[in-house]
């Protein structure tokens, strides 16, 4: 690693704040200790100027967090590795780290997650419509296809069990990309699809045991399930495709969409909405800036469509857009669902907290690439 100028030396400034030379030794350190997939140095720079990000933006919502929510973080993230803090922080100041990256590298994250909740939390909810169809997707065989990667870990022994929880738990925060998904199950995944980067083929969703189906089908693609138990074995799935399919007659589904309004008529704006969204979450990421009345999510029967809506979203396979309407009245429209009728009784609050936590990681998501395409980030 470059180190001009010195150990303390500024390696990179985001917006005029210096991260030096030591802060990404130190967290290249720590991403070792934590067996980290991927180029460290590469991962170690990235989180950094992420983290300045997060708490510029918390220091700009007027947000602090305490003491004591930061020794919770850090007691919690100890806890992964199944430690106390105390002899956590021993284990990684014996490796060169320093508490306080740990201590920063935690602060961080209690910052962002506090802000996002604050932001954006009562725009996350989810509606019963949105559940319907959830559940439908996971019900009705040929609904929906998935394309996943996974990894396995050994959980046969109480051992393992205990390893393998901790490493995946670790692997669910730090892997951000397909490609450290996929160097990460080479490393680790004893399945036969380790040798395949952990890619399995398509799979029916209603093929799946219920709980899983519906944690797959609350993550967004390159998404990482939480940790899932299963038969002697920790699993980690990450989503790369969702192909969603018509089982029923037209007269039995409702519809949902979404519309995001472009109030000056412009075509050019709608175009760059368009290319901006693969999923109606991600209209959340376009509109969080924007008034409330800007995007609307919308459910109706198919027989109670009128019109050029009707005709317009028939066309429509779901996730595909199209600009709908000219003038003041313009907008970006987006097919979300067709939904069968349901009769099943499911956990809906299960379904419901995955598919909030999964609009809530997408207005973050979002809220960060637009703080970083704002800020000024430079080598010195």
């Amino acid at each position: 690693m470059a180190q001009d100028g010195g150990l303390f030396a500024p390696r990179i400034l985001v917006n005029d704040r210096a991260i030096t030379n030591w802060e990404v030794e130190q967290r290249i350190r720590l991403l070792q200790l934590l067996r980290a997939p991927g180029d460290l140095e590469e991962e170690a720079l990235e989180g950094l100027i992420e983290d300045r990000l997060r708490l510029d933006a918390a220091v700009a919502a007027g947000l602090s967090v305490t003491e004591e929510q930061v020794i919770d973080g850090m007691t919690e993230f100890a806890g992964r590795a199944n430690l106390e803090l105390e002899p956590f922080v021993a284990a990684i100041g014996s490796e060169g780290v320093d508490v306080r990256t740990f201590r920063d590298f935690v602060a961080a994250g209690v910052a962002w997650r506090a802000l996002v909740q604050g932001q954006f939390g009562p725009r996350a909810q989810i509606t019963e419509a949105e559940i319907d169809r959830a559940l439908a997707l996971t019900q009705q065989a040929g609904a929906a296809r998935v394309l996943l990667s996974e990894i396995i870990l050994r959980a046969d022994t109480p051992a393992f069990q205990e390893e393998s929880q901790a490493l995946a738990e670790r692997l669910k925060d730090q892997i951000k990309t397909p490609q450290a998904f996929a160097s990460a199950a080479r490393r680790y995944s004893v399945s036969p699809s380790a040798g395949r980067s952990g890619r399995i083929d398509w799979l029916d969703l209603a093929n799946l045991p219920p709980a899983l189906a519906s944690q797959v089908l609350a993550l967004a693609p390159g998404e990482v399930s939480d940790p899932i138990p299963l038969s002697n074995a920790i699993a980690l799935f990450q989503l790369r495709a969702i192909e969603e399919n018509d089982p029923v007659e037209a007269e039995g589904l409702s519809v949902d969409y979404a519309q995001y309004f472009i109030p000056s008529g412009n075509v050019t704006e709608a175009e760059k909405v368009r290319a901006r969204v693969d999923t109606c979450d991600d209209m959340y990421g376009v509109a969080h800036k924007q008034p409330e009345e800007r995007l609307l999510f919308s459910g109706a029967l198919v027989s109670e469509l009128q019109g050029d809506l009707a005709l317009t979203l028939a066309k429509m396979d779901p996730n595909e857009t199209v600009i709908f309407g000219q003038g003041v009245t313009m907008s970006v429209l987006m097919l979300c669902s067709r939904t069968p009728e349901l009769d099943i009784e499911v956990d809906r609050g299960q379904i419901r907290n995955q598919l909030f936590n999964q609009r809530l990681t997408a207005y973050a998501d979002g809220f960060l690439a637009e703080l970083r395409a704002e800020a000024i980030i430079r080598t010195p």
